[in-house]
């Protein structure tokens, strides 16, 4: 037997329309201990700041294996066992990647990538959030741990990204990292600069090149328990309700079934 943490952080979740209570319900079925950081995270930072909250949630936390999600992360109820079997199975391994389903309305998604997010605390004490060009993906000495290195699960994590968030929310949440981004680089990075309107043109140019590729559909049914209700709750002004208009652009028509099963239409 062995002990999971889960480890996250945010603030201010509510206002910043993150999946929260659903995240920390999901969290606690699966862990052992739930830690936070992030409770005073200053509205206007630096980018190096992330890492430094993402490593006081992990060092917070007394698990063996320590898994690291946002709010916008779950895993499915049915997948809990396999999890903590995979987790003892790979002992002498410093971290274990999961495959993410990427879901931008609830009905469709794309296999985007494996995420290193399941730390060995135990047997491998060196592990830090510190690495990557972002500066908060896992190292090991020095050196990023890269799905490449590690186990990958066939256990998959599932991302609602943004999904619950308003435009508002989403300009103001980009321009604003767009500056700590500034702040710490000296570039706008991907050119969002610090206007809300820029930054969500940049974002939103982003997305949909992105959900083009969202043609594996998800009945409302199959997704994780934790978030059925929020789903089902969406409205028009949040970017999951239809992409702000992207699905009825690139997929009107394939999906009436899923949409009147989700939206009750």
């Amino acid at each position: 037997m062995f002990k999971l943490s889960i480890a996250t952080s945010y603030t201010d979740p509510e206002s910043r329309m993150d999946p929260w209570k659903e995240a920390l319900s999901c969290y606690e079925d699966l862990a052992d201990e739930v830690v936070r950081s992030g409770e005073n995270w200053p509205y206007e930072f630096t980018w190096d700041y992330i890492g430094k909250v993402f490593n006081e949630s992990y060092k917070k936390a007394s698990g063996d294996w320590v898994i690291r999600m946002d709010l916008d992360y779950f895993f499915h109820e049915k997948d809990f066992p396999e999890i903590r079997k995979t987790l003892n199975e790979n002992f002498d391994k410093p971290a274990i990647a999961f495959p993410k389903y990427q879901f931008f309305t609830p009905e469709r998604y794309n296999l985007k990538t494996n995420i290193v997010i399941a730390y060995n605390k135990k047997h491998f004490p060196n592990i830090e959030l510190n690495g990557g060009g972002d500066l908060c993906l896992p190292t090991i000495n020095g050196k990023e741990i890269t799905p490449s290195d590690v186990p990958i699960s066939n256990i998959y994590l599932w991302n609602y990204d943004s999904m619950f968030k308003t435009k508002q929310v989403i300009s103001e949440d980009r321009a604003r990292f767009a500056r700590a981004w500034f702040r710490y680089f000296g570039d706008f990075g991907k050119g969002e600069g610090d206007d809300t309107e820029k930054a969500f043109k940049t974002w939103f140019e982003m997305v949909e090149s992105r959900y083009k590729k969202h043609k594996k559909l998800m009945p409302l049914e199959r997704h994780p328990k934790y978030i059925i209700d929020k789903i089902t709750n969406l409205n028009e002004s949040q970017f999951g309700y239809s992409a702000f208009g992207l699905r009825e652009k690139y997929h009107s028509g394939l999906i009436d079934n899923l949409k009147k099963s989700i939206f009750n239409v």
